[in-house]
């Protein structure tokens, strides 16, 4: 495929075009700009709610599995 020399080109550098769009950001002082670290903090909280759980209830579950599958099975 030919390049059409009548055709407008972009300014490349020198490593070739930009490989994604410049991102729009929010200014520092954006009330919209969200709260990183309070999302963190629940993203942990909840993670270590769920191997908290998962640690209590998993046996429980497993034991329960095990009846229903033995009672369908009759073994």
């Amino acid at each position: 495929m030919q390049h059409d020399p009548t055709e407008p080109t972009a300014p490349e550098g020198p490593a070739g075009p930009p490989a994604h769009p410049p991102v729009d950001r929010p200014a520092a002082d954006d009330p919209e700009r969200g709260d990183v670290p309070g999302w963190v903090l629940v993203t942990l909280m909840t993670a270590g709610l769920v191997v908290a759980l998962w640690a209590i209830a998993g046996p429980l579950l497993e034991d329960a599995f095990t009846q229903a599958i033995s009672s369908v099975t009759g073994r």
